[in-house]
């Protein structure tokens, strides 16, 4: 029996001809990562070792990005923890605050993820980088204590789960709503601890950006991470960030695969995830007319130049309703600049949004758009449990950048057809 496409990965990353489901490796890592939040646990986990420093300067990425710029003296205590940290063991890829960005945007962009990686981020949504054809997956601070130390991690290899991508999208179907269909299909646990690997002749139709987005969401069906093989898009997209060598693997014609879906794109609508749960899904035609307080479009899913270009088209020459709060947050400082040289800032502003630094704040609860009690939110983030953005009895919908944008206009939950 062969191995898929994770499989590969990780044997070649542990030294060994051939990996199975379910067997305990140790693979050498490419790339660590840890924010503001989750950094300070690892760094004072690594006071306690007996080895001091890091296993590679270059091979470590330190984002503050949750909290900041700073909201309060405990994350400025946090961030200046990740700072001195950083100079302390030279890190090449510590990003501050004025070249920042949120972490799952920033680091493809800075053509540190490439195919065959394998990366552990402190950080559940580390799995984005599936997209360009890596295995990169979420683990606990101690975990990362132990990467940034040795340039090792343990893995238990995962079994897999086949999506088969068909057909061609229609025009306001984006990556957002693909992956928000997967998930309402197969529950927030349906892919626990195994590997969603995307294939299919639909995936020459998603950009680069859909990629990336489905990949993030991977975690949020419970999966240990996503993926798609390489492609000229994906190709193209690295000879633009990255002079990284890379290696390509493929899995084999006789992996075996747990579960097998064909997801037929051009079927698909506009879909909308309603709290508190991301399976908990609705297409636009199902959903009346519920009245909204805010809209966020932003995010490690949906902050991306694709996304700001795709809300401005729909924003611009309108406003968004009365008493409506839009909060606009491009990705990096990167999507931040070419979204003021293409004019979308300008769009954003003259509609009534307000437009912030890269920040991940509103998406945790952490600032930047926190809810009262009965509220509701429209947001392009990733999670809407209980309490996710503020008081507990508030709600969030989760919907892409396009149904964002349209329900900020019209004050409730709309289609982009609608405008």
């Amino acid at each position: 029996m062969g191995m898929t496409m994770t499989q590969k990965i990780l044997a070649n990353a542990a030294g060994l001809e051939k990996v199975e489901a379910g067997q305990l490796i140790m693979a050498k890592l490419n790339l660590v990562l840890g924010n503001d939040i989750t950094s300070p646990v690892a760094i004072h986990e690594m006071d306690k070792f007996t080895s001091k420093g890091v296993f590679d300067k270059d091979k470590i990425a330190l984002v503050p990005d949750h909290f900041v710029p700073n909201k309060d003296i405990k994350s400025a205590e946090h961030c200046k923890c990740v700072r001195e940290f950083a100079k302390k063991n030279d890190i090449t890829n510590y990003f501050e605050v004025g070249e920042m960005g949120i972490e799952h945007a920033l680091l493809p962009e800075r053509g540190l993820t490439v195919p065959g990686d394998v990366i552990i981020g402190a950080d559940s949504h580390t799995c984005t980088y599936g997209a360009l054809g890596a295995f990169s997956t979420g683990v606990g601070s101690t975990d990362m204590a132990a990467g940034m130390a040795t340039g090792e991690a343990w893995f238990k290899v995962p079994s897999a789960i086949k999506f088969n991508l068909t057909g061609k999208p229609a025009k306001w179907i984006s990556g957002k709503d693909i992956i928000l269909h997967i998930i309402g299909l197969i529950g927030v646990d349906g892919a626990l601890y195994r590997s969603m690997e995307f294939t299919g002749d639909g995936i020459k139709y998603l950009t680069m950006d859909d990629r990336f987005t489905i990949a993030n969401m991977a975690i949020e069906a419970g999966g240990k991470n996503g993926i798609f093989p390489v492609d000229d898009q994906t190709v193209a997209y690295l000879k633009e960030h990255t002079k990284r060598e890379y290696k390509v693997f493929e899995a084999d014609a006789d992996a075996h695969y747990d579960e097998e879906y064909t997801i037929e794109l051009d079927k698909l609508k506009p879909t909308v995830s309603f709290p508190h749960l991301p399976e908990n899904t609705h297409t636009i035609d199902e959903i009346d007319e519920i009245k909204i307080d805010q809209v966020v479009i932003g995010s490690c899913t949906n902050g991306r130049l694709d996304d700001m270009r795709i809300a401005a088209g729909i924003l611009k020459g309108k406003h968004i309703a009365k008493g409506m709060r839009c909060i606009v947050i491009p990705a990096t400082q990167q999507i931040y600049l070419q979204c003021m040289e293409e004019g979308l800032l300008k769009i954003f502003i003259e509609s009534g949004c307000v437009v912030s630094t890269p920040t991940c704040g509103p998406c945790l609860g952490g600032y930047m758009g926190i809810l009262a009690e009965g509220e509701l939110c429209v947001s392009t983030t990733n999670r809407n449990f209980v309490g996710r953005m503020g008081h507990i009895k508030s709600e969030i919908y989760l919907a892409s950048p396009a149904v964002a944008a349209a329900s900020a206009i019209k004050g409730y939950i709309a289609s982009p057809e609608a405008i």
